[in-house]
């Protein structure tokens, strides 16, 4: 059963910029795509890099550890070292507080 755990407000993550959220016991990764939310796992499938401190380039994030890319709408891999998808996470916005959807 899915819960929906408050994480943020809107505000707290400027457009193209990322932020390192805890969720019942997961690491994700909460990026702004020009005003829309997305999450996923903070943890690059190579090696364990975090992808909260990757660089956002539109809606790919690269991993800051050796490069890996991730399209942070998908999780889908884009390139560099890994070769597997990242977990997403369903985003909600109410109001000005985004929550994450946590399986």
């Amino acid at each position: 059963m899915s819960e929906r755990v408050k994480v943020a407000q809107t505000d707290q993550i400027p457009p193209g910029k990322s932020r390192l959220v805890k969720a019942k016991g997961h690491e994700i990764a909460l990026f702004n795509v020009d005003g829309s939310f997305y999450a996923i796992s903070n943890v690059c499938p190579h090696s364990t890099g975090p992808l909260a401190e990757g660089r956002l380039y539109g809606k790919i994030v690269t991993c800051p550890w050796h490069g890996a890319q991730f399209d942070v709408t998908t999780g889908q891999y884009c390139g560099g070292q890994a070769v597997k998808p990242v977990t997403t996470y369903p985003v909600h916005i109410e109001g000005c507080s985004i929550f994450i959807e946590i399986n």
